[in-house]
């Protein structure tokens, strides 16, 4: 059998351990958005505990998704269509979660570097939810035990549900409860009401698409047929580690022409990854590109929403330019367009977001886009269900989505993953790596 076989031995579906409501909730126009209706996928990779007892920490470990969908017992409920269309709702009756459990021939050893293929890791979360609307459940979890005693626990959650935030706050009480610690986390708050009840000050309807507010949601021309080569190019995983170090001389490197400016290491490091992706993409000078990025607006609306909140509570942010421009004018550049982007994001900017995308109008628009996330703030690199903390974090399927990741122990440190076609993937890594190369 191949060394990175995954076999399942268990999967079962668990059910809040105590009642709960009896009900139907709606979810708010921003979890009910076109683009949210997929499964964000996590992987927690644990480092060998020796002594520890398979069967008690299996039965730990369901004993306590049974408990942490009490309070969260919306995750155990199925979502839906609205009648009318309109927007999406949860019906909760207790359906509960899938839980699975498996063995694998891979080792702990193997998630330090990418995946060798985009789906190379699926098996890890076996239970792939293709179409959240379909009455499938919005969370599944799964355990698996490795060849050296390592441990991988992957989790897939509805994203209608929950944003990276909530569905964080939601594994480290589960985690806890593991554990058999009292939680310290926030208790969770529904409330998702709040998202919908913002008067504009002008009728329904009538909010335009404002290219110049929100670019993510305007058409761009595609010079280069670029959603053609990322759909017939076969995609490869790449995955590089940026120290302080490097974040620093990226930080120096932006600063150059505006010492005045500060810029963060997201900003930076985000900067970098656009301009060599960019550049090894080779597209037409004339094409618009954009990096767009999610930022989260709990903190910057008046009122701010409670603490506890675990639906989307988050925007895209979106830093707009020509290949020409992105390319020729340094990193201080790029750092400008998204540090403005980021800045741009106000109560103003969330009320015109929900208007435009209420009735499930409008989505961003594909052509010439770079997504990034940033995982490496939500707090997953505390999780610890008695392992200690793991030893990787990352997606079970790599994607042409950028994501920003946790390093274990260097809390400034962070690790980039992104697919890229086969034909630019050496480019790239070479560009992205060259400023690491002088540490």
């Amino acid at each position: 059998m191949a060394s990175n076989f995954v076999e399942v031995k268990e999967a079962i579906v668990i059910t809040p351990s105590e009642p709960t409501p009896n009900c139907t909730l709606s979810l708010s126009t921003l979890d009910s958005q076109l683009f949210l209706r997929f499964t964000i996928e996590y992987l927690l990779v644990y480092n060998p505990s020796p002594g520890v007892d398979r069967r008690q920490f299996s039965a730990r470990v369901k004993s306590a998704l049974g408990k942490a969908l009490v309070q969260y017992y919306p995750l155990a409920g199925r979502v839906q269509e609205k009648r009318d269309g309109s927007a999406l709702q949860v019906v909760c009756r207790a359906q509960g979660a899938v839980f699975v459990e498996a063995v694998s021939g891979y080792r702990g050893a193997d998630f330090e570097k990418a995946p060798r293929y985009v789906e190379e890791w699926r098996q890890l979360l076996w239970v792939y939810v293709d179409d959240v609307l379909k009455g499938a459940p919005p969370l599944v979890v799964q355990l698996t035990w490795l060849a050296d005693g390592a441990v991988a626990i992957g989790f897939g959650f509805n994203h209608c549900l929950c944003d990276g935030i909530g569905s964080a706050d939601f594994i480290n009480s589960f985690a806890e409860l593991t554990r058999g610690v009292s939680v310290r986390g926030p208790k969770p708050v529904w409330d998702r009401h709040l998202l919908d009840s913002f008067p504009s000050g002008k009728p329904k309807g009538s909010v335009r698409v404002n290219s110049v507010n929100h670019p993510e949601f305007s058409r761009v021309h595609d010079c280069c047929e670029f959603l053609a080569r990322f759909s017939s190019e076969t995609l490869v995983p790449t995955s590089s580690v940026f120290v302080k170090f490097h974040i620093d001389q990226l930080k120096r490197q932006a600063s150059r022409l505006t010492e005045s400016t500060k810029y963060t290491s997201f900003e930076v490091v985000s900067a970098h990854i656009w301009r060599c992706w960019a550049k090894s993409l080779h597209m037409p000078p004339n094409q618009v590109l954009r990096l767009v990025f999610s930022v989260n607006f709990r903190n910057r609306l008046k009122p701010g929403l409670p603490t506890g909140f675990y639906g989307n509570g988050f925007v895209l942010a979106c830093a707009q330019t020509t290949v020409k421009d992105l390319t020729e004018k340094g990193l201080g550049y790029a750092s400008d367009l998204i540090k403005r982007a980021k800045e741009n994001v106000d109560g103003k900017y969330v009320k015109e977001v929900i208007e435009l995308v209420s009735g499930n109008r409008t989505s961003p628009d594909p052509v010439g886009v770079l997504v990034l996330s940033q995982w490496s703030r939500l707090g997953l690199e505390r999780v610890d269900f008695g392992l200690g903390k793991p030893a990787h974090v990352g997606p079970i399927c790599s994607d042409k989505y950028c994501l920003l990741l946790p390093v274990q122990n260097q809390r400034e440190a962070v690790r980039v993953m992104l697919a890229v076609p086969t034909s630019a993937v050496d480019m790239y890594q070479n560009l992205l790596t060259k400023c690491l190369s002088s540490h």
